[in-house]
C-alpha cells in the first residue's frame, strides 16, 4: 500500500467502519469486517474458546477461524480493502 503507512490506514478504515450501521451492511460483510479487525488486533497467545452457545459468537468465531492462515499485515490490508469498497 503505497502512501500513507499501513497502521495509519487500517486506524483510518476502522474510524470509517464505526461510523457504519449495521442495518447498512449485510451479515456477511459485518463477520468479514469483524474477522479481518479480530485477526490483525487480537493477541493469539490469549485466544480461548468459550463455552457460550451463543449462536452470534459461533458466527464470529467461524469467520475469524477462516483467516486464520493470514498475518497480522494480510488482515489489516483486506480490512482496508473491504472498507474501501464499500465506501466508493
Amino acid at each position: 500500500m503505497a502512501g500513507k503507512d499501513l497502521d495509519k490506514q487500517f486506524q483510518e478504515a476502522v474510524e470509517i467502519a464505526s461510523t457504519m450501521t449495521q442495518a447498512s451492511l449485510p451479515q456477511d460483510v459485518q463477520l468479514r469486517l469483524y474477522a479481518f479487525y479480530k485477526h490483525a488486533t487480537f493477541d493469539k497467545t490469549k485466544f480461548t474458546i468459550s463455552d457460550d452457545s451463543d449462536i452470534r459468537n459461533a458466527f464470529k468465531t467461524n469467520a475469524w477461524i477462516q483467516i486464520r492462515h493470514l498475518s497480522k499485515k494480510e488482515a489489516k490490508q483486506q480490512y482496508i480493502e473491504l472498507i474501501n469498497s464499500l465506501t466508493k
